[in-house]
């Protein structure tokens, strides 16, 4: 390491140390890695591109910032005074699309293979790829320990901001960013003891996590993949009831979808009480710019909660979201530091499936560039892989996307399929039925509970012949 490029060095987030911890427990799993493609129409400037990408790297510590963990007893972040991101060019003008889509298909499984080594000064390289003349797709292959959903799309915000004003040979004139240190400071402030108290608590009695292994895969060795995703689109109305439903009754959607995956969980496993983890947002209103921060703030927790069939739906999920309000004041606490609050070993993980409200829609407000050469932009898909075999993520939209990515030595895709389509008729039915028991939740379409409700009616209708003469 060059210490003469060394800005500062700090202490690692509760989440940075788990994605470590993980990383180098399987250096070759890809665990948090992501790819974000992105298509683009029009004009390119490349020397503005370029440009653009080097400062905002320059612009945020995070992104010049390296992981040290050897011979010390706890791993520190090394910020870098000064790091130049790798952009590589394609020209695949040449090619069909055909041949360009495997090309890019095998580009991207080796772009993953590859991976990142913790302790580089950059864990950030682009790849744009040249399909016609004025067609191109440009990969942002990071890392997850340095930058979280909302970062990312400060940064690809940061980016074209800078690209329209470089195209126009001005000079940047963003404001200055909030460094990541800070939030690290304000964590240290935190009162960990009064946090593990609440844990310990909340958490006492909890002996074992909630697994769904009566779900699993039995051909794994015919899975060619080792990892997927899948996404449903809930349409325009079924959404707006859902938005219509948590407003009527003061309850937000993120407590439903909580609710509705609690649920779920209870009926695949056969278990009263449930554990599964949760995402939150982690951003701490008191420092000053937190919003405009790049780094990796959020956290994952623990979910247990009671699904009691004969409490009423909505009862039961306002009593969920004074549960959820309560532990996010303490979400502070390192997972490993919660997961000693249990009975449950060590070495075991505390939950198998993770859900994630992300805060920003998949194509969010950076979706079409209005730029000086009327370029546009647009995300053609988000490529990741946690150390969860089930995770389930919710992008906010005016079409709600559910998604479920997967180990596929765990779950296939049909199973995967079953799951997304009962979430969809689960909530459904939550919104259509909101005075409902527990019990009574069903996990038929309302054609389908029709057609049962026929079927039971033949099989037990008793047809009198003597009414007939």
């Amino acid at each position: 390491m060059k210490t003469q490029n060394i800005q500062d060095i700090y202490e690692l987030s509760p989440i940075q140390h788990g994605i470590l911890f993980h990383c180098l427990y399987a250096p070759e799993s890809e665990f948090y890695l992501v790819q974000t493609i992105f298509a683009l129409r029009g004009e390119l400037n490349l020397i503005a591109f370029d440009r653009a990408w080097q400062q905002v790297v320059a612009r945020h510590a995070s992104l010049r910032t390296s992981f040290y963990w050897e011979d010390i007893n706890k791993p520190l972040q090394v910020v870098h005074k000064q790091v130049k991101v790798p952009i590589e060019e394609e020209d695949w003008r040449g090619l069909d699309p055909v041949e360009q889509q495997k090309r890019l298909e095998s580009f991207l499984e080796r772009d993953r293979q590859q991976g990142f080594d913790l302790s580089q000064e950059c864990l950030m390289r682009i790849t744009l790829l040249r399909l016609t003349a004025h067609s191109y797709k440009f990969i942002v292959t990071g890392h997850f320990i340095n930058a979280d959903g909302w970062s990312s799309s400060i940064v690809i915000d940061n980016f074209l901001q800078l690209y329209e004003t470089f195209c126009q040979a001005k000079d940047a004139s963003l404001a200055a960013a909030t460094p990541f240190r800070k939030y690290i400071t304000w964590l240290q402030r935190q009162d960990l003891s009064k946090g593990k108290a609440f844990w310990q608590k909340t958490l006492k009695g909890l002996k074992a996590p909630t697994i769904l292994a009566n779900l699993y895969v039995n051909n794994f060795s015919s899975q060619v993949k080792t990892h997927d995703h899948q996404r449903i689109f809930l349409s325009e109305i079924k959404t707006a009831a859902l938005m219509s439903f948590t407003k009527q009754h003061q309850i937000t959607l993120n407590t439903l979808i909580l609710g509705a995956w609690a649920w779920l969980l209870s009926r695949y496993s056969g278990e009263k009480k449930v554990v599964y983890g949760c995402t939150t947002f982690g951003r701490p209103v008191d420092i000053v710019g937190i919003d405009s921060m790049v780094g990796n703030m959020i956290n994952s927790l623990p979910v247990w909660v009671e699904v009691d069939d004969q409490q009423l739906l909505l009862p039961w999920l306002k009593q969920f979201q004074q549960q959820l309000l309560e532990m996010r004041q303490y979400e502070y606490v390192p997972l490993v530091e919660i997961q000693e609050c249990t009975e449950i070993l060590q070495n075991v993980p505390l939950f198998e499936s993770l859900v994630v409200f992300e805060k920003l829609p998949l194509s969010s407000q950076w979706s079409t560039l209005k730029s000086y050469e009327g370029l546009e932009i647009e995300v053609a898909d988000i490529w990741y892989k946690t150390n969860y075999p089930l995770n389930i993520v919710v992008y906010p939209s005016d079409k709600l996307i559910l998604e479920i990515a997967h180990h596929c030595h765990l779950f296939d895709a049909a199973t995967v399929t079953g799951m997304l389509q009962h979430l969809e008729t689960l909530l459904q039915g939550m919104v259509a039925n909101p005075e409902v028991r527990l019990k009574d939740l069903s996990l038929l379409t309302p054609t389908q509970q029709q057609f049962r409700l026929m079927l039971e009616k033949e099989a037990t209708f008793d047809f009198d012949f003597a009414l007939c003469s």
